[in-house]
């Protein structure tokens, strides 16, 4: 843990659906002190980051910038995969805050991107990154982020993106049957409904219905656990199925910012999975565009491996 510095500390937050962490940086604008807190164990906002400077026990701080997965329209914020919601000039005003910034979730990891050194990366095929090209970023977890960054000439400028909630591309007559039950109980099929936590037991449950068997109750992590044991067939074809058709998604976002810079793969699920991500259908589904393959062959992918690495970027957009 680095040295607590002796000048005014910030407050660094990293607000999921399902986990929320916070950290404190100082001088050397280094992340330290981090918690990681069950979101479901608070109220809200304000609640957790009480319950986190009464645990780190130091000086009040008097500007905080908080990442939260949900798109930032204008003062109150609804939490997409959450029932956390708050106003961002009453919070302020509660937490004693001089500076309250709030951004995307997916806007501070994007942030974060150059920061992050070649350990904290694993590369999944591709070539070289071209210098100065964009670079796309897209993430499964309890929501499937999407965002970017672009080059001014200066600085890396990220990009507000709700990617996660296009349309979803069938790719094949079995991704097709998938899409028509998804749409029946959902109407529009993003790629959400099945690239994130909740869309694992999407599909598991499709399946189940598509091919006839008897479904048990499961968790997202039930799944990923089983698929890598190698002890149900039916979690490995949804992890499967999950990987494939990420990778189209990530395919899709690098021609569409002409992300020759590369692509990084955040998010919570794919870095747990290891060689069965290296070997799936990933790679393959991403660089499968007819015209426009050897194009995509050329841009590497990277699983992002480094722990908290949102905080980060956090920390350089309060700056």
């Amino acid at each position: 843990m680095p040295e607590k510095p002796d000048t005014p500390l910030d407050l660094i937050a990293d607000i999921g659906g399902t986990n929320a962490r916070f950290a404190l940086v100082g001088a050397n604008r280094q992340p330290y002190a981090e918690h990681t807190l069950s979101c479901a164990e608070f109220p809200g906002l304000t609640a957790a980051v009480a319950h986190y400077l009464q645990k780190v026990a130091g000086s009040h701080p008097r500007r905080a910038a908080v990442a939260v997965a949900t798109p930032i329209t204008g003062d109150r914020i609804e939490f997409t995969n959450s029932p956390w919601s708050f106003s961002i000039e009453a919070a302020q005003r509660e937490l004693g805050l001089e500076q309250l910034l709030i951004l995307n979730d997916f806007t501070a990891l994007a942030l974060s991107l150059p920061l992050l050194t070649p350990d904290e990366r694993h590369a999944v095929g591709g070539g070289e990154p071209v210098v100065g090209a964009p670079i796309a970023l897209i993430g499964p977890g309890t929501g499937l982020g999407v965002s970017g960054l672009v080059w001014s000439g200066e600085r890396w400028i990220p990009l507000q993106t709700e990617g996660g909630h296009v349309t979803f591309s069938s790719v094949d007559e079995r991704e097709w049957r998938i899409n028509r039950i998804l749409q029946r109980q959902f109407s529009h099929v993003s790629p959400e409904r099945l690239l994130s936590g909740p869309g694992l037991v999407n599909l598991y449950h499709t399946l189940a219905e598509l091919d006839g068997w008897s479904p048990e109750t499961l968790t997202p992590a039930d799944i990923t656990s089983r698929a890598l044991a190698g002890t149900c067939p039916h979690c490995r074809e949804v992890v499967e199925l999950f990987c494939g058709a990420l990778g189209t998604a990530a395919g899709n976002l690098a021609i569409t910012l002409g992300a020759r810079g590369g692509v990084y793969i955040g998010g919570g699920i794919a870095p747990r999975l290891g060689d069965f991500f290296n070997q799936s259908a990933f790679r393959r589904r991403f660089e499968e565009r007819g015209r426009f393959s050897s194009y995509l062959a050329a841009i590497p992918t990277w699983v992002i491996t480094a722990a908290n690495p949102a905080l980060r970027g956090v920390a350089a957009a309060l700056d």
